[in-house]
């Protein structure tokens, strides 16, 4: 090395700007050996150097070869020469230790790359915009070569003249281009950042799967429920798209990728939000019981995978000031400005009054008629001139109250049960009785959920915590612009395009733009 640990600590931007002309030269001299000298040492291996192969990373083993002298001390020796000396043993003869076969495609075997390629339709030549060495603008590719490429199968739809889905393949073509310094720079595919909690998912350009086609396997997969084997029978029979498992599982994962930044903004509006909707349903994660979190307001839908503790509602509803309607989980009881799904209640008091005990009958019939008389109460408040409901109706949330104290101890567990939800949730409950305007149920919440529950039926949830993070973000985005009158295909389609190209995420499709 020609630079010392303590000289580099030393070297920055400014002091190479000090350095005049000469000793600017000299000192990149002296990089440029050490930085070949690091890249030499960074690939030595077993094969090139000293170095054992145990130093060798797991996934770049292979089968161990017998160095030639190995080869010849391995071998039985002779007790005495013979007259005619047995063949020797070639090396390849020697049977492998069990165990030493590698995983994965053996040498020899058929290939499994992809085979299909198509005609066409448009070729994009790739230049590079400045040249790495001097930094100078490449503007006049002269010299030009092409040293790589891929194809990209896309869609397009929606065309005034071609209606309808057709295929769009992209011949992407990347040229290496000489610059006057001397210096040969590379085109290289685009690459966007990756949210940290995506673990293994990439954004780059270099992808058989484009834009809008990858919008459309997101939409077969999230919004029509089809598993991965279903897609690729749908892609291959109606579309003429040979496409593994493997590339529709990453394709939805970078799907994913491309969409994270929007959270914040998802975050933003449920915060903004007046009234919001929660609820949560169960969601296996590879046999592990967890919970999928909605929260719900007129323009916006956000969901999480999570556990049912309070920890997940606090950080997600943290500076939220506006209204809460939920059911009665106590992950909820915290937040001071809550309101109650009449729903529930009405539900569990028609269970006791369907109950063989004639006392559990009677509060059950107690309740479900309170019930029904204040929304009535309510209906009528919102259609006519305002009314103190509370003081119209004291007697009959007195008497409801009384029964609930009355019955809190019962033996039967669900008048029990029931009894102490009202008491506990009181005001909670109540609070639409000061302000008529308010809900209700809370149906928006439960509805937003139904079509994922339905998923969850026929997938049994999620295997990994990328898998629960890579749906929740798709099913945020995918129903907050449906909420927003807009499709969501379009807008993944632009986005995973900007993303993988390096470019920020747009802003979501706006109400009513």
């Amino acid at each position: 090395m020609h630079l010392s640990d303590h000289s580099l600590r030393q070297i920055d931007d400014a002091y190479l700007r000090s350095l005049d002309p000469e000793a600017l030269c000299g000192l990149s001299v002296r990089l440029l050996a050490d930085l070949k000298e690091a890249r030499e040492r960074l690939n030595q291996g077993p094969t090139n150097s000293s170095r054992p192969p145990s130093s060798r990373a797991p996934w770049e083993r292979g089968e161990t070869v017998a160095e030639p002298d190995e080869a010849v001390e391995a071998l039985p020796m002779a007790a005495e020469p013979t007259e005619a000396p047995p063949a020797a043993v070639a090396p390849a003869a020697v049977k492998p230790a069990p165990g030493a076969r590698k995983a994965g495609k053996q040498p020899g075997a058929p290939g499994v790359g992809r085979t299909q390629v198509f005609a066409a339709h448009e070729t994009i030549a790739h230049y590079p915009a400045v040249c790495t060495g001097c930094g100078r603008a490449l503007t006049d590719p002269v010299g030009a070569v092409a040293y790589t490429g891929f194809q990209a199968v896309d869609l397009r739809c929606g065309e005034p003249d071609a209606p309808g889905i057709r295929l769009w393949v992209v011949d992407h073509r990347y040229y290496e281009v000489p610059c006057a310094c001397g210096h040969h720079t590379r085109a290289e595919a685009g690459r966007g950042a990756v949210d940290p909690l995506l673990a293994g998912v990439e954004l780059s350009e270099w992808r058989v799967v484009g834009p809008g086609l990858a919008g459309l396997i997101v939409a077969l997969s999230l919004r029509f429920r089809l598993s991965r084997a279903r897609i690729q029978e749908f892609l291959g029979e109606w579309l003429g798209v040979e496409l593994s498992i493997g590339t529709l599982h990453q394709t939805l994962h970078e799907a994913a990728a491309a969409l994270a930044p929007a959270e914040d903004e998802l975050v933003d509006a449920v915060l903004a939000s007046g009234l919001l909707h929660a609820d949560e349903t169960s969601w296996p994660e590879r046999g592990q019981p967890l919970w999928l979190w909605v929260f719900t307001a007129a323009t916006v839908t956000l969901y999480y995978v999570a556990g049912r503790g309070k920890e997940l509602v606090e950080n997600v509803l943290e500076g939220f000031t506006g209204w809460l309607m939920s059911d009665g989980w106590v992950s909820y009881r915290h937040y001071p400005r809550r309101l109650r799904c009449w729903a529930h209640l009405l539900r569990k008091a028609q269970g006791l009054v369907e109950s063989y005990q004639c006392d559990v009958r009677a509060f059950g019939r107690q309740v479900r008629d309170a019930l029904n008389t204040l929304m009535a109460a309510v209906y009528a408040a919102r259609e006519g001139p305002p009314a103190d409901l509370p003081t119209q109706h004291a007697r009959l949330l007195a008497e409801l109250r009384a029964a609930c104290e009355q019955h809190q101890g019962h033996p039967h567990a669900k008048t029990h049960a029931l009894a102490v939800e009202l008491l506990n949730d009181w005001d909670a409950i109540f609070q639409v009785l000061h302000h008529p305007e308010l809900p209700l149920t809370n149906n928006a919440a439960e509805r937003a959920l139904r079509h994922w529950v339905i998923a969850r039926k026929i997938s049994h949830g999620t295997r990994t915590a990328t898998g629960s993070r890579v749906f929740a973000l798709l099913a945020s985005v995918i129903d907050t612009c449906r909420q927003r009158g807009h499709s969501p295909w379009p807008y993944i389609a632009a986005a995973i395009a900007d993303r993988r190209a390096g470019r920020p995420l747009a802003p979501l499709p706006q109400l009513g733009g």
